[in-house]
């Protein structure tokens, strides 16, 4: 990965963006991408459209990413001085403790931490996780009225982490779900644009996934695209403590992830697969046999029914402040993303044949 790429990665990766209040993330999304686009757009909702024009008769594909990372949400102020949480997305109640946090208050970020009581002071071998709705966040008021004049109920808050280059290609941080995946929509159409490919490409960076791919239905009724590729990560289950009942044939540094089953159409997947072999990129392949749990659920519901696709980035830790993904799988689903561009006029239309 180039300096300019990695730089848009950190970015992205250093700009909190949970979901519902994503505007700060998708300013450095579009800065991006207006480099390059055709147009930029976006919606009142947040969610955000870049657009290489094709030539005009080839088909219209979408390459999307989610915005938004779980975080927490300040519900109550205590008489003295702490904050009352609850989750947004799907946050891990066992490793939020003894954590730092930011508040995104109106007037600038706060600093805190999640409480943990010291272990000198628990019954230890007797402990169990506490729901975050117990939990409490320690900002260093005095009392609810100081308090108040540093935050209000309805504040976002994210755990405060930096980006970490491990050894190798290697890189942790939080929120890589899914700030990879809007990184590869925006790779996705310059890539596109730099082979001037026939068809109309669009890269989104969609908001509320974690909330239940709210921004996903409202882009797939909006775009109406010829067919619609979701990436979003996917669970690596190389690491050690994953129970063999949930292992996978996904690992870190092999490649991107195309998902076969449910909401991903066969004519896609047939797209990707024959762009990965054009482009001598490596792929995985995982099932879905339900869902995909990413915004390809949306979109392939969205109006009549938009051809769809889920193309996963390995992710170790998901969900957590220490998501470690491989930069070599992000160069690898740029290099497939835009193969799939360049192929999209002759894989068209995209159908299932009865």
């Amino acid at each position: 990965m180039d300096d300019t790429r990695r730089t848009f990665l950190k970015d992205l990766l250093t700009t909190p963006s949970p979901s519902g209040y994503e505007a700060d993330g998708q300013r450095v999304w579009v800065s991006y991408v207006e480099e390059f686009a055709d147009e930029v757009r976006v919606d009142d909702y947040g969610n955000a459209v870049a657009v290489h024009e094709g030539t005009g008769g080839g088909p219209e594909i979408a390459f999307t990413g989610h915005a938004d990372e779980i975080g927490y949400i300040v519900r109550d102020v205590t008489d003295d001085g702490f904050l009352r949480i609850a989750a947004i997305g799907g946050a891990d109640r066992t490793v939020s403790k003894g954590q730092h946090v930011t508040v995104h208050a109106a007037d600038g970020e706060v600093p805190g931490v999640i409480g943990q009581t010291a272990i000198h002071l628990r019954d230890v071998g007797e402990e169990e996780y506490d729901d975050l709705e117990e939990q409490f966040v320690d900002i260093g008021a005095a009392d609810e009225a100081e308090a108040h004049e540093l935050v209000e109920v309805g504040d976002p808050l994210t755990v405060e982490t930096r980006v970490r280059d491990l050894h190798g290609s290697r890189m942790a941080a939080r929120g890589m779900d899914n700030r990879v995946g809007t990184w590869a929509a925006a790779e996705a159409l310059r890539h596109a644009v730099e082979a001037d490919v026939d068809a109309t490409v669009y890269a989104v960076s969609t908001v509320q996934e974690e909330l239940g791919v709210q921004g996903a239905k409202m882009v797939g009724y909006d775009l109406n695209p010829d067919a619609a590729v979701a990436i979003d990560v996917t669970h690596a289950t190389d690491n050690p403590d994953v129970e063999s009942k949930h292992k996978g044939p996904v690992e870190l540094g092999e490649g991107p992830v195309i998902t076969r089953g449910s909401a991903n159409h066969p004519a896609v997947v047939e797209l990707a697969r024959n762009a990965a072999n054009d482009a001598d990129v490596d792929v995985q392949l995982q099932a879905a046999g339900i869902r995909t749990g990413t915004d390809a659920d949306a979109f392939y519901t969205s109006r009549s029914g938009i051809p769809s696709l889920n193309i996963g980035i390995p992710n170790r830790y998901m969900h957590t402040p220490v998501e470690v993904v491989d930069t070599e799988d992000l160069d690898a689903i740029a290099t497939l993303l835009g193969s799939m561009a360049v192929g999209a006029e002759d894989a068209a239309p995209f159908g299932v044949n009865v």
